[in-house]
């Protein structure tokens, strides 16, 4: 894989913003760098409120919707909430429940199983609900492309409204243009259909859940007393749909992080607890990469239902269990998540080579886990990537995971007749295909890309090239105000080229890990800590040779001279506070 190091030349006074905000230029440079100009927007940035959010009843088809359901509330007639397996599935799922318990409703709630459904509601659900004396289906995080299962209810006399956030389905017409299909739902709240005026696109079918709520309760004239309500269900959602966080997502984040600790929800905190957050300070890896895939996992191995039932307990002693369980299924995923990877890696290197758009089938892998597979095999290769596995009814199921150049949504739809089913947006979808299929998919796909070698080569953004010797601890604080971290917000990277490597330290049980001492050319040192100290040392022994490699083993004299893409942080350890960099990227100087 190729990569492209550019530093970001966006320009405006940081030291004027600087003395505005009371902040060091280079961070004044960073909020620059991601698209933030103006007065106003940097405070929003910086300092976001609950003001900042936009007005629910924006949205499409929300007042209509909100109206429906006051109304079958008031009539005491039976709601079922539908939503997906994932995390913001279970999280808008269980902010639907909640409020419309409160506010009165007969309702009860259902998540597709993985394996036995798929995504989204299905006529299975529908039928099982009539028979059950469900009178309105509301949906959250799915059923924007539901048109199946919403003729069937509509068929069957009942009630439906459709709450998400993704992709209208569509097709191309015969100029070329998006011909969009509807389902035909009594009302259908989406941010992403023509013609809704909601500003911001980029809100997580939670955030969509939260909004129907606010405006029902402002219909009904109920007053919502805690504008936390629910704000760490927003927050963890928007971090683990891997929402961009700009405009509101800002806000609810950030609130997020906040509370979390003090939140009074007991499963959400057995789970905290089990995985040992209790004592340190939450941030949005803790979100999406401890959290959040403890709630998915349960989706993708046993049953989402296992974890909102988390979420509703109140038993305390049942949640430290399950939370305990809920951890053991996560590290069991996270076992058949590396193995699958393995196989994938193999089948890349073996078979795919000289493949643009990968397209990979593991026969044996678990079909819960093929997306994630997707997103590693992705994240190395840097190439969009399908990958299949055996499903139901002797069809191939899949996930694809995608980079920024190649919309993956619309070039499937472009060829949608290979498919039985396919959806999902730009940067993902999920599919399935008849096997003997999957040939002809994996060269139309290659055929009809148009991606560049700049396209594939992997973008190493710098905000500066900034020495070490400026890093100081001030500044390291000052740029923890630009969290929450995540899409459209990186942490800030910064570079540093011409360096020597003075030492190696190794750490871990199988020395894994590594602590460098780094020198500029002015003598100016600072230690690094490599978290895949391994792949650091291959890099060097390709671009400098065995020899070379030794001696900077060894701590002897060495040619070793490297430029890289770091991070600034602060170590305690002891009482003392230091300073070091988390390397990211690393090129041959």
């Amino acid at each position: 894989m190729q990569e492209k190091w550019t530093i970001y030349g966006k320009r405006a006074d940081f030291n004027e913003i600087g003395r505005k905000f009371n902040i060091d230029p280079v961070v004044a440079r960073v909020i620059r760098n991601r698209d933030v100009v103006d007065d106003e927007e940097i405070r929003r940035y910086l300092y976001p409120r609950v003001e900042d959010t936009h007005a629910p009843a924006l949205m499409k088809d929300m007042d209509k919707g909100c109206r429906i359901m006051i109304e079958k509330i008031r009539e005491g007639k039976k709601i079922r909430i539908v939503s997906d397996y994932d995390v913001d599935g279970i999280m808008s799922n269980f902010v639907l429940y909640k409020a419309l318990i409160e506010a009165g409703a007969d309702v009860s709630y259902e998540i597709p199983d993985r394996m036995l459904d798929g995504y989204g509601i299905n006529t299975r659900i529908i039928e099982e609900a009539k028979e059950s004396g469900v009178d309105t289906i509301i949906t959250c995080d799915n059923g924007i492309a539901a048109f199946e299962a919403v003729a069937r209810a509509k068929k069957l006399g009942m009630t439906v409204i459709v709450t998400d956030h993704h992709e209208v389905p569509f097709e191309f017409d015969e100029n070329g243009e998006k011909k969009y299909s509807y389902v035909s739902a009594d009302a259908v709240i989406d941010i992403k259909q023509p013609g809704c005026g909601y500003p911001f696109k980029e809100i997580c079918g939670a955030v969509v859940a939260y909004k129907f709520i606010r405006r029902m309760h402002e219909l009904m004239d109920i007053t919502w007393e805690d504008e936390d309500k629910y704000i760490e269900m927003l927050g963890l959602a928007t971090v683990c749909d891997v929402m961009s966080l700009k405009d509101e997502n800002r806000y609810y984040v950030k609130r997020a992080l906040e509370k979390i600790k003090d939140t009074d929800n007991v499963g959400l905190k057995a789970l905290i607890n089990v995985n040992g957050l209790t004592e340190k300070k939450i941030n949005t890896y803790d979100f999406g990469f401890v959290l959040g895939p403890c709630f998915n996992a349960t989706g993708r191995l046993e049953s989402a239902k296992t974890g909102l039932s988390l979420l509703l307990s109140e038993d305390e002693e049942y949640a430290v269990k399950e939370a305990a369980r809920i951890k053991e299924i996560n590290v069991e995923r996270k076992s058949m998540t590396e193995n699958g990877t393995k196989q994938a890696f193999e089948i890349v290197e073996k078979e795919l080579k000289d493949d643009i758009i990968l397209v990979i089938y593991i026969p044996s892998l678990h079909e819960s886990l093929a997306g994630i597979v997707a997103g590693k095999v992705k994240e190395k290769y840097h190439k969009p990537t399908l990958v299949f596995t055996d499903g139901e009814g002797g069809f191939l199921k899949g996930s694809g995971r995608s980079i920024e150049e190649y919309n993956m949504f619309e070039e499937l739809s472009a060829i949608k007749e290979l498919f039985i089913r396919v959806g999902g947006h730009q940067m993902a979808a999920g599919f399935s295909i008849e096997k003997d299929k999957l040939s002809e998919l994996r060269k139309k796909l290659n055929e009809n890309q148009k991606l560049t070698e700049d396209d594939l080569a992997y973008k190493v953004h710098l905000d500066a090239a900034m020495p070490f010797s400026y890093i100081t601890e001030e500044l390291i604080k000052e740029l923890d105000l630009l969290e929450p971290y995540g899409k459209d917000n990186p942490r800030a990277l910064f570079g540093q080229a011409g360096l020597g490597v003075v030492n190696i330290r190794f750490m871990g049980e199988k020395n894994q890990f590594g602590r460098l001492t780094l020198q500029d050319k002015n003598g100016f040192r600072i230690n690094a800590v490599d978290f895949d100290i391994n792949s650091f040392i291959e890099s060097i022994k390709m671009w400098f040779g065995e020899q070379e490699c030794d001696k900077m083993l060894k701590g002897q004299p060495n040619n070793v001279k490297i430029n890289v893409a770091y991070h600034p942080e602060l170590n305690y350890y002891n009482g003392k506070t230091y300073i070091q960099i988390r390397p990211e990227r690393y090129q041959k100087a």
